[in-house]
């Protein structure tokens, strides 16, 4: 059990999932809060996080801080993904054992598992197969992480836990068009696209001033806009997103998995987790519902919740990333977590945050 006064830094607090953590803390009535901006503490420079340690002694820490994006992101910007996490993670998760934090969470991704695991994927799957080429340095560095807390508790008998959260999106997502992951992006395109048609102007100004795209902002002629737009597959026409639209995912409302979090934190301990076995391994724990939508089908569903008019089309040329991902959430399950927000109310409630 965490007490409530305990001082607990959330690294990452301002992202999608550190600020769902922040949030519930919140509610759940912990005070003693402490986040940094990347500005104020960087968390590649190890000398600033032992300082940082140093001075705030924290008891608890989440680490939600990442390098993160979509396939094609991690596929453009392998070095950047491997080589920034590593960093991230050695030096929070060092700095934390140097500094008898009593209790950690890693947050890794479940691009962990095997391109070809068996579905849906159970907590074994682990290091049974190949990873997917796309986004394999980002799946490597997070595996890492994985095996670093349980390493620690198994020599130091640290208290240090890890859990792979599927697909997550809700408030604070990340919408670049370069950067950001399937469903935000999705989002904004088909938004942006449904603008257009309806010559909303003012609208599409609004969203670039907000999210400039490689320098054009609401301020740039229409000339330009229409062009970057189109560079991302945006038109008053049609919406091209990239490969089949087959692929099937899974999505978790970052609030739920935020509470699932802190559920874990409060309730469960790593001795909960590693069995009797002389060799301890997959002490992880899945964050999913277990539900599980096509790419095809969540466009479809986006256009009917943002009022598209256009057409949606899929280049095949692109590549697909894992056909299929879906995570069993069983033992999330045993120990008394369950989610409640499916994809329909979670898609509404997103666009309902994009627009405010």
């Amino acid at each position: 059990m965490i007490d409530l006064n305990s001082k607990i830094y959330v690294a990452g607090h301002g992202g999608l999932v550190g600020s769902a953590i922040w949030k519930n803390l919140q509610q759940k009535g912990y005070t003693n809060l402490v986040g940094k901006t990347h500005k104020e503490l960087d968390l590649m420079d190890s000398m600033a996080v032992r300082h940082f340690f140093e001075e705030e002694k924290p008891d608890i820490v989440f680490l939600a801080a990442a390098h993160v994006g979509g396939i094609l992101a991690n596929y453009k910007y392998r070095a950047d993904f491997i080589y920034n996490n590593l960093q991230i993670q050695q030096n929070v998760i060092g700095e934390s054992y140097r500094h008898q934090v009593s209790k950690l969470l890693f947050l890794g991704s479940t691009c962990i598992y095997p391109r070809d695991a068996r579905q849906p994927m159970k907590e074994e799957e682990l290091l049974t197969g190949p990873l997917e080429y796309t986004n394999e340095p980002y799946a490597i560095a997070k595996i890492a992480g994985l095996k670093m807390c349980e390493s620690f508790n198994l020599q130091y008998k640290t208290n240090y836990m890890a859990v792979m959260p599927t697909n997550l999106y809700g408030p604070n997502d990340n919408f670049d068009l370069e950067r950001s992951h399937v469903l935000p992006a999705m989002m904004r395109k088909i938004y942006l696209a449904h603008c257009l048609k309806n010559k909303d102007w003012k609208a599409i100004s609004d969203d670039l001033n907000k999210r400039p795209v490689e320098g054009v902002n609401g301020e740039s002629n229409r000339e330009e806009i229409n062009r970057i737009l189109s560079k991302y597959g945006i038109s008053s026409e049609a919406v091209e997103l990239w490969g089949t639209g087959q692929p099937l995912r899974e999505f978790l409302w970052s609030e739920e998995m935020a509470d699932a979090c802190i559920y874990i934190m409060e309730k469960v301990d790593f001795d909960d987790l590693r069995g009797t076995n002389k060799e301890v391994r997959n002490c992880h724990i899945n964050i999913g519902t277990g539900k599980e939508i096509s790419i095809r089908k969540l466009a479809t569903l986006i256009v009917n919740t943002v009022g598209y008019k256009g057409a949606i089309r899929f280049d095949a040329t692109k590549p697909d990333g894992t056909m299929r991902k879906l995570t069993d959430p069983s033992k999330l399950h045993s120990l008394g977590w369950h989610h409640c927000i499916d994809i329909e109310e979670g898609v509404q409630k997103m666009y309902n945050w994009y627009l405010a």
